[in-house]
């Protein structure tokens, strides 16, 4: 372990790259990142950096959000078979017959989408921050949300604001039950409950809080309460215990884990510095398309 961690630094240091970690990654890959955060705060710090390599352990929506926000730098992938059934469940020809078919309505896409289905879209949001974005629009402007109908539904209830629902879901959040927190609560009585708000309406009706990963993250740091249950990807409660000392946190039965972002190894992020490869490619009419949305999203978040 200890000799893979050096040449990583070597490598790092050599190519003045950056590392950028998902919440959902295994611990040692959160470990060596330069920054760890949700789709929100990965989005701003890609958008912000000037490193000439950045290096993206995540999933390849995720990577292709920060090379369309660094397109001079190299964006590196180090397992272009981690991907996002979600993202899949918005196809992009699909997404763009619908926009030809209903030229009155206004696509959201949340981030978790492929940057060929943004090339479609007219605004992005993350989980963090669709709330926010969706109540500055017109209340008269139809809207299309895509591609997780759960997240939309959970904003549009939230607002008291119809819209229209893409049939996507995150499989991992999705699977979530009331039964499951009930379990839980019995388990650790007293336990805060958590959820992501990808999980279905009824499952955030259940919890306490329902929160992006940063939400919760920020949440554990200031609440005075010392036990939490967490209803999203188990890969967070590393970052939880370290940063949150003296505190407990319960994963929820059955672990929510998503096989796709644990693809990313300690291994082959070596070898992606080592090689500089592999690297996300996008033509420059995808980037500069997809690039609308994202920018619109973060001028409003």
């Amino acid at each position: 372990m200890d000799s893979i961690l050096q040449e990583i630094a070597e490598l790092k240091a050599r190519h003045h790259a950056v590392i950028m970690a998902h919440n959902y990654t295994l611990g040692e890959i959160q470990d060596i990142a330069d920054y760890t955060g949700d789709s929100l705060e990965l989005s701003r710090k890609a958008a912000e950096s000037k490193a000439p390599v950045i290096v993206f352990c995540g999933v390849r929506f995720m990577a292709e959000t920060a090379k369309i926000l660094s397109p001079d730098s190299i964006v590196l992938h180090p397992e272009p078979e981690a991907g996002c059934p979600m993202a899949d469940m918005a196809d992009p020809s699909e997404v763009a017959a619908y926009k030809l078919a209903n030229p009155d309505t206004l696509l959201i896409a949340y981030v978790n989408t492929t940057a060929a289905t943004k090339k479609e879209v007219d605004l992005c949001c993350t989980s963090g921050n669709a709330e926010k974005i969706i109540s500055k629009l017109p209340e008269n402007q139809k809207i299309m949300f895509l591609p997780d109908s759960n997240l939309g539904r959970n904003v549009s209830e939230i607002l008291n604001r119809p819209m229209n629902f893409w049939g996507g879901c995150c499989p991992i959040h999705d699977r979530i039950t009331v039964a499951d927190i009930e379990r839980a609560r019995k388990a650790h009585p007293g336990a805060v409950v958590l959820v992501h708000p990808e999980c279905r309406p009824e499952v955030v009706a259940a919890a306490d809080q329902a929160l992006s990963t940063g939400g919760m993250l920020k949440f554990v740091q200031e609440s005075a309460a010392a036990e939490f249950i967490v209803g999203t990807e188990c890969g967070i409660m590393h970052r939880m215990s370290k940063e949150n000392p003296g505190k407990n946190f319960y994963a929820l039965e059955p672990v929510p884990v998503c096989v796709d972002m644990k693809k990313i190894t300690l291994e082959k992020v070596r070898n992606a510095l080592r090689d500089l490869s592999p690297q996300v490619e996008l033509d420059a009419e995808t980037i500069a398309k997809a690039a609308a949305p994202i920018a619109k999203m973060l001028e409003i978040s």
